[in-house]
């Protein structure tokens, strides 16, 4: 089989199956597991899977810019803004994550709404400054301008000295196996340390987020309360995270 042959099989097999297993594609081709390997690697170069152990899986369309991420899926980021904004009672404080959903769910919120809000992105605090009920709680650090938020060592040590009721998250990938994943060390880093400081934490996942992965995981399933996606309850992911016992939040 030519280079680009076994290049349309493997990403086929993303696109049908979920994932690629290096072992499993050399034995069923008869090529070497290093040739599946070295396949993967370009293809990951590329952009078109995330390299896990053994394998691969589908890669997020989420890790592009800001901007760049305000064009995708503008849709689906306003249906799981207004369930997730639904979660937050009256008087009651919301940490929430920074991001182009994380936005959505900010301009979610109803303007006569009495709630505190803690966030570490400047896009956040701006947008809520518009909201005259909500008291608003900035952390500070350095700037991850691929996202508008706070990371490091100082927005995780701000963030230790808060507390929530509810915690909002987004991430980039949503899959049954790699968990919860985003392109950046110091920004899982400062997902964990914020989901840490709250009773109940949900992930703000529009659909195109499911069944793909980054390279960072952010937190285990264990630690979050449920999903908020607009995906459709039939894809097959869905139904193995429901398996796994996760709470799916429907936002249609």
């Amino acid at each position: 089989m030519l280079a680009a042959e076994r290049r349309d099989h493997l990403l086929g097999l993303l696109a049908r199956e979920g994932k690629v297993v290096a072992k499993d594609v050399a034995a069923e081709l008869g090529i070497s597991e290093d040739s599946v390997r070295r396949d993967l690697r370009d293809l990951a170069a590329e952009g078109l899977c995330q390299r896990v152990y053994g394998g691969a899986l589908p890669a997020s369309p989420a890790v592009v810019d800001y901007t760049a991420r305000q064009r995708l899926a503008p849709d689906g980021k306003r249906k799981v803004a207004a369930a997730a904004a639904a979660l937050l009672r009256p008087g009651g404080t919301l940490i929430l994550d920074g991001g182009t959903t994380a936005l959505a769910v900010a301009h979610a919120l109803p303007p006569d709404l009495a709630c505190t809000v803690i966030t570490h992105s400047p896009t956040i605090a701006v947008a809520l400054l518009e909201h005259p009920r909500a008291e608003l709680f900035l952390l500070g650090g350095r700037i991850f301008k691929h996202s508008a938020v706070a990371c490091g060592a100082a927005a995780v040590e701000a963030a230790q000295n808060v507390s929530a009721d509810l915690c909002l998250l987004g991430v980039t990938g949503v899959h049954p196996e790699a968990g919860l994943t985003t392109a950046d060390a110091e920004e899982a880093a400062m997902k964990r340390a914020l989901a840490a400081r709250a009773a109940d934490t949900y992930i703000l996942a529009s659909s195109e987020k499911i069944g793909t992965a980054s390279q960072f995981r952010a937190l285990p399933w264990a630690k979050v309360g449920g999903v908020i996606t607009d995906a459709d309850p039939r894809d097959p992911v869905i139904g193995q995270l429901e398996a796994l016992g996760v709470e799916i939040l429907a936002a249609g």
